[in-house]
C-alpha cells in the first residue's frame, strides 16, 4: 500500500499534503505519483521533507509512478537523485 499523492500539489496545499503524507507513510514510505499531473516546485519540498522524517525512523522514501515533468524539475533542482527518481 502506498500514499497517493493528488492531481496537484502547489504552494496553496503543500502543507496540508505534508501533514497528510507524513503520518500515511510512516506506515510505507511508498508515494505514489501517477495522479499528479499539476504541480510546482511545492512538491518537491513536500517529497524532501518525507525524506527527512522517514530517515529518521531508518526509513526510506519510496516514489512510485513519477511523472516525466517531476523528473524534470527534480533534475533542475538538483534533487534527482535524492528522491530516487532517476
Amino acid at each position: 500500500m502506498s500514499f497517493a499523492l493528488p492531481q496537484q500539489v502547489t504552494q496553496a496545499n503543500a502543507g496540508e499534503i505534508t501533514k497528510q503524507g507524513g503520518l500515511a507513510l510512516a506506515q510505507t514510505g511508498r508515494v505514489d505519483c501517477s495522479a499528479l499531473s499539476d504541480f510546482d516546485s511545492s512538491v518537491l519540498a513536500v517529497l524532501l521533507a518525507w525524506r527527512r522524517q522517514l530517515q529518521e525512523r531508518n526509513q526510506s522514501l519510496i516514489v512510485l509512478n513519477p511523472p516525466a515533468k517531476l523528473k524534470v524539475l527534480a533534475g533542475v533542482y538538483g534533487v534527482t537523485d535524492i528522491l530516487g527518481l532517476q
